[in-house]
């Protein structure tokens, strides 16, 4: 599938900290089973000092044969500090509660 293989690059090609990769062709006039638009939210503190452009590039260049294929993609990348200010949630894991062992 286009989705896993996409995720699947992504994480290998840039230090991930949230992925969300969402199938959006059901959305559009395409064949039912199509994988031909995605959206991508991308965390990642590669991004840190790097315009959005440059953010794009990034993801475009890991993508590169999945480009091909893709009729397209709507890319929002996000640095660890941004996504907190943006959502409020922190990509940190919370702290355990419990458990000596």
């Amino acid at each position: 599938m286009v989705k896993d293989k996409i995720e699947e690059k992504l994480i290998s090609g840039i230090t991930v900290l949230f992925l969300d990769v969402i199938n959006e062709s059901p959305n559009h006039n395409v064949e039912p089973g199509s994988e031909s638009h995605f959206k991508v939210v991308i965390v990642s503190d590669d991004f840190i000092d790097l315009k959005a452009v440059k953010r794009h590039q990034k993801v475009y260049e890991v993508l590169s044969e999945e480009m091909k294929i893709i009729h397209a993609i709507a890319i929002h990348p996000f640095t660890s500090e941004e996504w907190k200010e943006r959502t409020g949630d922190s990509l940190d894991s919370p702290l355990c509660l419990g458990g000596d062992k």
